[in-house]
């Protein structure tokens, strides 16, 4: 995928879990935002330290900057079992409107390495239980409070085993550093652990997809602010290179086009004579 979408006004806010996969495209140049901050892994196993260490962590970054992306699930990352109806996105909505924050669009950890559809196909109709770097590297958390029992009553009943979402080619590298470690977890689990190498593509198209979104809700308020008989020519300016900017982020992913009516390329069509004429001040009447 080449690099044509910058971070740098953003603050990544991640599980730890994470950690390995977002180094990784920090360090091959994709991801650079201003700073990546996390929490600590494996918070879905206690809800209520997961939400009291995601609002500090979004507090801190909104003293950075007023663009958050969150990578964190939907669906599974924060259960509260107390009041259901109180989910992440609640959580993170509740962090203020002066400020835009955009959650990657996954249902878990697993689903931004790899879809459904791509799960299914590995793991060719048997039940898996899926890992990533972090949950091997951050066992310890992740699996918090798990006795013997309680692997015994979860793990075997995967007849697909573990299977390992590798991006980063992690996999040999630890096998090599720490065999004892995955023996060890492998027979703690009672089922065999696999690896299995992906690309990092469709976690890179989540971030982009939220860089795409607060374009479009940004695009979106400027148009609502254009007056409805005049616009400033250098709104018509701003309002061109973010939607280039936009156009160019869609090619990226090859993202469905917009199918609404370019607003400022309808603008220069009726009024392209009298907008070069008053190009450098006043307004352009329509």
């Amino acid at each position: 995928m080449e690099q044509q979408i910058s971070f740098k006004d953003y603050i990544v806010v991640s599980c730890g879990t994470l950690g390995p996969e977002l180094t990784h495209l920090r360090e091959t140049g994709f991801l650079d935002a201003k700073k990546i901050v996390y929490t600590k892994p494996g918070r879905h196993e206690v809800p209520r330290e997961l939400e009291s260490q995601l609002i500090q962590k979004i507090n801190t970054a909104k003293e950075h900057s007023k663009k958050i992306i969150i990578v964190y699930g939907g669906k599974f990352c924060y259960v509260n079992v107390d009041n259901p109806y109180r989910t992440m996105d609640t959580i993170i909505q509740e962090q203020g409107t002066a400020i835009s924050i955009s959650r990657i669009n996954a249902t878990h950890c697993m689903d931004m390495l790899a879809d459904e559809k791509q799960r299914d196909q590995i793991s060719k109709g048997k039940k898996t239980w899926w890992l990533t770097p972090g949950w091997i590297i951050y066992r310890s958390h992740v699996f918090q409070d798990w006795d013997k029992g309680k692997a015994n009553e979860n793990f075997p009943q995967h007849t697909g085993g573990a299977v390992l979402l590798d991006g980063i080619d992690f996999w040999d590298k630890y096998c090599q550093e720490h065999p004892e470690k995955i023996l060890e977890f492998s027979d703690w689990m009672g089922i065999e652990i696999r690896p299995y190498k992906i690309t990092l593509d469709r976690l890179k198209n989540l971030f982009t997809d939220c860089v795409v979104s607060d374009l479009e809700k940004e695009i979106a308020e400027l148009k609502s602010r254009l007056p409805a008989h005049s616009a400033k020519p250098s709104m018509i300016q701003q309002l061109e290179q973010l939607e280039e900017k936009l156009e160019k982020l869609r090619g990226i992913k090859l993202i469905a086009p917009c199918h609404c009516t370019k607003y400022t390329q309808k603008i220069r069509a009726r009024y392209a004579g009298e907008f070069r004429r008053i190009q450098a001040g006043g307004v352009i009447e329509i």
